[in-house]
């Protein structure tokens, strides 16, 4: 299993201050569907950021391989909604869940 830093940018940098009721529903799906994923194991932490130059979504997600990461990604309801917003994720070559194991970690 990897772990992938997954980063969800809105249609809009003002996105989370302005957004219209259609668009609360369909966040509030999307976090539903991460949810979801935090209760199976897929998701170790999920939330919104406050950039100052905007808000955005992180994820980091466990999953087998870059086909198991995007078939999450591409299940998210914002995505299916073709509403504006995309994922950038990138690999995270070292990651623990919970408490790390004591003694230095190599890289």
């Amino acid at each position: 299993m990897a772990y992938y830093f997954c980063r969800l940018d809105a249609p809009r940098p003002s996105f989370a201050l302005d957004m219209s009721e259609t668009e609360r529903a369909l966040m509030a799906r999307h976090a539903a569907y991460l949810g979801e994923k935090a209760r199976d194991g897929s998701v170790a932490v999920f939330g919104p950021v406050a950039d100052p130059a905007g808000f955005w979504g992180l994820a980091v997600i466990e999953a087998p391989d870059e086909a198991g990461l995007k078939a999450i990604l591409d299940g998210d309801p914002v995505i299916r909604a073709e509403a504006g917003f995309s994922y950038k994720s990138l690999l995270m070559p070292a990651a623990t869940r919970g408490l790390p194991p004591a003694g230095p970690t190599e890289i």
